[in-house]
């Protein structure tokens, strides 16, 4: 199996629509990738390695796929989709990996 994760950076200027987020771009990938993804987690920065420090990821999201062929299918058919949907949640761009879970 592979893990895409997906980072979006948190700067002082970043700007992110947790809402939007969680509800509509969630549902959108649902819509387009459907049973292609194994699982799926949000998870929202709260703070740094101490709490007086940032977190220094907004938002750090993972989806699991069977394989990077499956992945590649699913999600590359609709890359332009899903990246144009950026705009509509945050001003950053996301770092991006995808790992094999052992």
């Amino acid at each position: 199996m592979i893990k895409l994760t997906v980072m979006y950076p948190n700067t002082p200027d970043t700007t992110f629509n947790k809402t939007y987020y969680t509800n509509q771009h969630s549902q959108l990938l649902s819509d387009l990738l459907g049973d292609a993804i194994l699982s799926s987690d949000i998870n929202f920065g709260l703070t740094g390695a101490s709490p007086e420090l940032p977190a220094p990821y907004v938002i750090i999201s993972n989806l699991v796929f069977e394989s990077l062929e499956s992945f590649q299918q699913s999600f590359g058919a609709h890359t332009e989709v899903i990246l144009a949907d950026l705009p509509n949640f945050t001003n950053v761009q996301p770092q991006v990996q995808i790992s094999e879970i052992l």
